[in-house]
């Protein structure tokens, strides 16, 4: 393992924070020079940055105390949330919400940088103080001490994470093209049932579906041990639109569920009480542990004796960008809270119903396509589990 000299980032980087030109001054925005918030970096794919969705003018600029950054710089939020890298490919200026850092080029690679930061993120994290949330000042930012090894080490490396970071970033793309697949495929069969273009026989919800079961409101805590082994979902267990079981808590050690409240392999559960955006999320079980408990918020989809719908093919259904507004529309609840929806109002939604062979075919399309995406995820949790691993020996010295 090498030893590198540990180096304060204010010794090898200019740190330089940001700031907010008076919003209510039109002259100071829509200018030409890039301005960036934290919010820009969480959907980045990728490291770098090159436009922001605001921009401002120069005498915004020297209103207030932001700097233009030059390209190469290395961006990191310091709040809400901290943690967030990436360098900018164009001159730019940041909100206050960033620490920045202009690397000495003869001292320190950006690339390394920010692959060291990224490595870092629960010790930014740690660093944050706060009441109301937490924050990286700039003091404590420029005493932290980053390893540096000689320029042409911290190429290597940088080169070696910027490989293995392209391999995740190419996975999860391949992922996300195979829900497009899907998404192609139920338009290409379906056409829009909420408009219902293709004229399929026009039915209520009410008519495929013999209604909804539910669980109970439960006291659960994320840090229960005594629990009996009994864990109850969370209404984010299906908000990514894949059931996810780990997002569950455990329930308090004596409570005793009924057998019908118990998450069952093949349920299709479906989110009652959620923000406008995610009212409607459904996910289909397709693998159940045992002891996984239903809440009140979440509901378990009931069907005929005689199946009317096919139950992948309902999934999509529900998925559909339209019919998920219809769904925000009929909730209840106060704007910007969490919106409640009856089983009634929904039930009652009229959608055009492709005969029940035709559902099947699509659904057995979607079930192949679904276990591409288990195999897909498979190797990105192991490609995440090597990048871990390269991260860390990296930053060892023993790459």
């Amino acid at each position: 393992m090498n030893v590198w000299p540990r180096v304060r980032l204010d010794q090898c980087t200019e740190v330089v924070s940001g700031a907010t030109p008076d919003t209510s001054e039109s002259s100071y925005w829509d200018g030409d020079i890039c301005w960036t918030t934290p919010k820009d970096l969480s959907g980045l794919d990728g490291a770098y940055i090159s436009d922001t969705p605001r921009k401002i003018t120069r005498r915004g600029l020297e209103s207030c105390a932001a700097l233009v950054l030059p390209p190469e710089s290395v961006l990191l939020s310091s709040r809400a949330p901290i943690g967030h890298v990436a360098i900018n490919t164009v001159p730019m200026a940041t909100n206050q919400g960033f620490k920045s850092f202009i690397p000495d080029r003869h001292r320190v690679h950006s690339k390394f940088l920010y692959h060291w930061l990224r490595k870092n993120r629960l010790y930014l994290e740690s660093l944050g103080n706060g009441a109301t949330f937490k924050e990286v000042s700039k003091a404590i930012v420029a005493g932290i001490e980053v390893p540096l090894p000689p320029l042409a080490e911290q190429r290597r490396i940088a080169a070696i994470l910027d490989k293995a970071d392209e391999l995740r970033a190419k996975r999860r793309a391949a992922l996300a093209k195979l829900d497009s697949l899907t998404q192609s495929i139920f338009l290409d069969m379906f056409g829009d049932p909420v408009t219902n273009d293709r004229g399929w026989p026009s039915n209520t919800v009410g008519y495929f579906i013999a209604g909804f079961e539910t669980g109970k409101n439960l006291v659960a805590d994320d840090e229960d041990d005594d629990s009996d082994g009994l864990r109850v979902l969370k209404v984010s267990a299906v908000t990514s639109l894949r059931f996810r079981p780990e997002e569950s808590k455990a329930l308090p050690s004596g409570y005793v569920p009924p057998p019908s409240h118990f998450v069952r392999k093949g349920d299709l559960l479906f989110s009652r009480a959620n923000t406008q955006e995610l009212i409607g999320a459904t996910a289909l079980v397709e693998h159940a542990p045992a002891g996984l408990v239903l809440p009140d918020k979440l509901w378990r989809f009931l069907w005929h004796d005689e199946p009317r719908a096919d139950p992948r093919f309902v999934h999509w259904l529900f998925r559909q960008p339209k019919l998920r507004f219809e769904l925000g529309r009929r909730a209840t609840g106060t704007s910007g809270s969490m919106k409640n929806i009856s089983q009634e109002k929904v039930l009652d939604i009229r959608v055009g119903l492709p005969e029940l062979p035709l559902q099947r075919e699509f659904g057995r399309i979607a079930y192949a396509i679904d276990r591409l995406r288990q195999i897909g995820e498979a190797a990105l949790s192991t490609i995440n589990t090597v990048f871990i691993s390269l991260q860390y020996r990296a930053f060892q010295g023993e790459l």
